[in-house]
């Protein structure tokens, strides 16, 4: 049996799709992107991440929210779908707003985009230094009290902020960038808040980012693990990220069926106390 981690009160597949690269530049055409969001399914992932700035630019708006949406019509029983508010683009530029009356309506927005009258997991996407933090996420909590949000999260939020929201709302999550070639959330203590709060951790970019997977072949631990166990490079760091921590949910973003296939087999991949030790001294953890 596939082995499940925790996400608020539901249990969740140990990786989850992030569907960023769907929607930006260089995107896929909508048949190979609605395909690869099938295969991820296929394959057990049961967690979807999306945001409403996921687009191409200001008037794309939302991109990622409608093609998930629309990729789970009669698929949608048992999926969870995360998703950010508190980003916004003017034009192709990423800007922040963090105020509440915007987080309201962004939510509303995101709703409709996704087709649902109830957000699974509403994260705040980014801090915005113009709003007191405390302010922002206090509407994320009002979204829950008033039923539009099953759960709260936040997103590259540092361990000062995570205390913060903890003082005002439950918190299922916290999205931050975690990779081999970025350890900062374990150093800072991010990883660490989360796995002792049994708040799920969700690395984006686990992969080191959109192009970088393949990076992942020339580090020589992974490299050797990868051969020892006869699967992929990326599997075998998905797999250590996993072994982290029992709080690690990584969320790989993909643009084709295969790919996202083969991230998912990470799930039942089980690397050995010295592979593990071996990467995060790669990782510069030792």
């Amino acid at each position: 049996m596939t082995p499940t981690r925790t996400l608020g009160d539901a249990e969740v597949f140990p990786i989850g799709l992030g569907g960023m690269p769907l929607s930006i530049e260089g995107r896929p055409d909508e048949d190979r992107a609605i395909r690869t969001i099938h295969a991820a399914l296929d394959a057990g992932v049961n967690l979807i991440d999306t945001a409403d700035a996921y687009s191409y630019d200001e008037s794309d708006f939302g991109h990622n929210e409608r093609l998930i949406a629309k990729a789970l019509r009669g698929r949608r029983d048992g999926v969870i779908v995360a998703t950010k508010g508190g980003h916004t683009r003017r034009g192709r530029a990423w800007e922040l707003d963090g105020r509440p009356e915007y987080i309201r309506a962004a939510c509303e927005a995101s709703m409709l985009a996704l087709e649902t009258d109830v957000i699974d997991l509403y994260q705040f996407h980014r801090p915005d230094p113009k709003v007191p933090y405390a302010d922002s996420i206090g509407a994320f909590k009002e979204l829950q009290d008033a039923g539009k949000v099953r759960w709260v999260g936040v997103s590259n939020a540092n361990v000062e902020q995570l205390e913060v929201a903890l003082g005002i709302v439950g918190l299922a999550s916290v999205q931050n960038q975690l990779a081999l070639n970025f350890i900062s959330p374990i150093a800072k203590g991010e990883v660490a808040v989360a796995t002792e709060r049994g708040i799920a951790f969700l690395p984006w970019s686990p992969l080191g980012g959109i192009g970088r997977a393949d990076g992942t072949a020339g580090v020589s631990p992974v490299a050797r693990a990868a051969e020892a166990h006869g699967v992929s490079p990326q599997q075998v760091v998905l797999a250590w990220l996993l072994a982290l921590s029992p709080a690690v949910i990584p969320i790989p973003g993909s643009t084709r069926p295969e790919t996202i296939a083969d991230s998912a087999r990470a799930a039942e991949l089980t690397l050995s106390g010295d592979e593990v030790q071996a990467i995060s001294a790669a990782a510069g953890m030792g």
